[in-house]
């Protein structure tokens, strides 16, 4: 069928078949159909939306316009995804710990988007780290460590890259099954049998309502399971960074701290457990989720997953001593000085979303695509809510380049913290969601 002919049928909110969705996916990527044609075909989908069997289809097909990974391993292949937010840096911790725990975790990441942080952003501050290997090392380090984090290859789910740069400039990024599709096209196309998906809901999420973030969740466990893969999704609450840092270094540096029992801040030590749990159930490794979290506890206490990060580390090209002497390694900001509140009180509400700026203003994140990032900057010690804050006890440090930029961010900083005396309300950190 004719591509304006697949298009005209979309926009008129018809169903499409899968076969001519994959046509129209193989000609995106051959140079059959043309720009203008994929970006009305995203209008179209933005507008009328997707049928779940539309939905797996365009995953399929994105999936299939590149290589595939078959991964021939003594154990399950496993990953889980995180729609972002601010002090997210669970898969640092998490990849290392699922590979001591008996999984295999070839972890496809991205850089910062918008104002959350970009997990390879993190990783760039490793000196030597390489997070654009070739597919053999890719391969090499998953067998030898257990797991690799790395960015997406030209090689897997091309499509995607096409249909997003897209989607970017014409306005139809916020589109459920376009988004599914393009999260779970990579992480079919990297082999994974099973997936867990951390979907953020709260000030600091793309999804701050409860409600849009669920459909989200939902869209993604639906067509993940139609196409094949084992998925479950974790609701997990953003209305307060995650780990007591923000940043790019010094987000390496707290899940260093907290694979050697330097510090591990709780909310994100519940939230990576819970994670942790889904995936080690679903493969049949373990009962429930009681005895899956005390295995991942395990690791963390008899050093197996901290040597599994070092491991990793080692064979993607960076140091051989990292976990030893990580703050000898990472970059160090010039400026590391407090913010204080203008008067002494509880934190009774953030603005997360504020937090992120902050970083993006210390250079930390990009404003635009060609940006270099500063991977020393951000933000650590962020008081969470319920927190007594005063003279003596800051908001957060921040770590800067200059004076101006420590002017900029500290204002944000400030701005975002909300003061009260009644107890802060408190979301609930994890909540399950099922196949609607």
């Amino acid at each position: 069928m004719l591509a304006q002919e697949i298009i005209r049928r979309k926009r008129d909110g018809q169903t499409l078949a899968q076969s001519e969705i994959k046509d129209f996916i193989r000609g995106l990527t051959d140079g059959s159909v043309s720009e203008a044609q994929g970006a009305a075909f995203a209008m179209a989908v933005f507008f009328r939306g997707m049928a779940r069997e539309e939905a797996v289809g365009l995953t399929l097909a994105m999936r299939d316009s590149g290589t595939v990974l078959d991964w021939q391993l003594s154990g399950p292949v496993m990953d889980k995804h995180s729609t972002g937010g601010i002090g997210d840096n669970v898969s640092l911790m998490l990849a290392p710990m699922l590979a001591a725990a008996g999984g295999f975790v070839p972890m496809i990441s991205g850089r910062g988007l918008g104002h959350t942080g970009g997990t390879l952003d993190k990783l760039d501050a490793v000196p030597g780290y390489a997070t654009q290997p070739g597919l053999d090392l890719f391969r090499r380090t998953v067998a030898e460590a257990g797991c690799a984090i790395i960015g997406q290859t030209a090689d897997l789910a091309p499509a995607d890259k096409q249909l997003y740069a897209l989607r970017d400039v014409t306005a139809t990024v916020e589109s459920v099954p376009l988004i599914t599709a393009s999260i779970l096209a990579k992480k079919l196309a990297a082999g994974l049998h099973y997936l867990v998906l951390d979907v953020k809901t709260g000030s600091g999420a793309f999804m701050p309502e409860l409600a849009e973030a669920k459909k989200l969740a939902e869209s993604l466990v639906a067509v993940a399971n139609g196409a094949g893969m084992r998925t479950t999704a974790l609701l997990t609450d953003m209305d307060e960074p995650l780990a007591a840092a923000a940043g790019n270094a010094v987000e390496v540096q707290n899940a260093v701290d907290y694979l050697t029992g330097q510090r591990r801040d709780d909310r994100l030590h519940r939230v990576t457990l819970a994670l942790g749990a889904e995936l080690l159930v679903a493969a049949g490794l373990h009962p429930d989720a009681a005895t899956a979290e005390q295995r991942l506890l395990v690791t963390l206490s008899s050093g197996e997953a901290a040597e599994r990060f070092q491991k990793m580390v080692t064979l993607l090209g960076g140091p051989g001593d990292f976990i030893s002497r990580a703050a000898h390694h990472l970059p160090q900001a010039p400026i590391i000085r407090p913010v204080h509140a203008a008067e002494s009180g509880t934190v009774e509400r953030i603005d997360t979303r504020q937090l992120g700026l902050a970083v993006i203003e210390l250079g930390g994140g990009r404003r635009i695509t060609s940006d270099r990032i500063d991977p020393a900057v951000g933000l650590t010690q962020l008081a969470g809510k319920g927190a007594a804050v005063d003279a003596a006890t800051p908001l957060a440090l921040v770590h800067a380049r200059d004076e101006a930029g420590f002017a900029r961010a500290a204002d944000i900083v400030r701005a975002a913290y909300h003061l009260g005396m009644a107890p802060p309300h408190q979301s609930p950190i994890v909540e399950r969601v099922g196949v609607p």
